[in-house]
């Protein structure tokens, strides 16, 4: 089922466009004008030419829905989260010890790493060189070694798990914009949703659904929405009128010519020359 690009609504929203036609749809039977669904057009037809008409439909609440944007790009700008003065102070700092976290961070996973990968192949060589007979003198050494870099994998493992618990708790101050998408809603934008979708619904979606049914002419089929529904003038064309002339005027008005007529001029021998 394709959907048209409506000028009017978001790619994230068309979803929650969808949603609202289907409840529309699914309680039809509960609005006295919508009642006769299902006995020229069904639910399904309906649901197709309401998609096809995203356009229209969703200009009818243009103003509830630009509200409604508005207020969530506030609510996911940086700016939204600073309160008081000091935040650009703040933010600046944080922007200046983003490169030092980032470094810190790089060290904490790949010291474990390389710790860990130089205290195994310590410990393996020494073991094997313990197994010699006579044993290396440098056996015992590189063990040593090898279980001192064990030691600093531990200890990196530790401070990584450290690192990202203070992390996950200092992030969890900026998760009110995530939980957006699953979650509950701030007030502020939970109203301008509620009132776009009550305005989508009752300014919208219904009276297509209503004009559809209502329109004898209405083809399911098509994309253009019911006349009724539709704002915009149609402006038809038609060709300039074109008669071949007939054959009667052709033959009074074409001129008539005729040839002149020519006479031979009587030639004849010196005997015929007039006297």
């Amino acid at each position: 089922m394709h959907m048209n690009s409506a000028p009017h609504l978001l790619i994230e929203d068309r979803a929650e466009y969808e949603r609202i036609l289907d409840d529309a749809l699914r309680t039809a039977h509960d609005r006295p004008d919508l009642a006769a669904v299902g006995e020229r057009l069904n639910a399904e037809q309906l649901r197709t030419m309401a998609l096809n008409a995203t356009a229209l439909i969703t200009s009818a609440a243009a103003a509830e829905y630009d509200h409604f944007v508005k207020v969530r790009e506030e609510l996911r700008s940086p700016s939204a989260s600073s309160v008081g003065g000091a935040d650009p102070v703040v933010a600046m700092g944080g922007g200046v010890s983003e490169s030092g976290a980032g470094f810190g961070a790089v060290l904490t996973v790949l010291a474990p790493v390389l710790a860990g990968t130089a205290a195994l192949i310590f410990l393996i060589v020494g073991y094997v060189l313990k197994m010699l007979n006579p044993e290396p003198s440098f056996a015992e050494t590189l063990l040593a070694v090898g279980w001192f870099f064990g030691a600093l994998t531990a200890a990196g493992i530790l401070a990584a798990a450290i690192g990202l618990l203070i992390t996950a708790l200092r992030n969890s101050k900026t998760q009110v914009p995530a939980e957006e998408a699953g979650g509950e809603l701030p007030d502020e934008v939970a109203r301008a949703r509620e009132a776009w979708r009550h305005a989508l619904l009752e300014r919208g979606v219904v009276p297509f659904l209503r004009a559809a049914l209502s329109d004898p002419s209405a083809d399911p089929a098509s994309t253009t929405p019911p006349r009724r529904v539709n704002r915009m003038p149609k402006i038809g064309y038609s060709g300039p009128d074109f008669s071949s002339p007939s054959e009667g005027s052709s033959s009074t008005s074409r001129p008539t010519f005729t040839s002149p007529d020519f006479t031979s001029p009587d030639f004849g021998g010196p005997e015929h020359l007039p006297e």
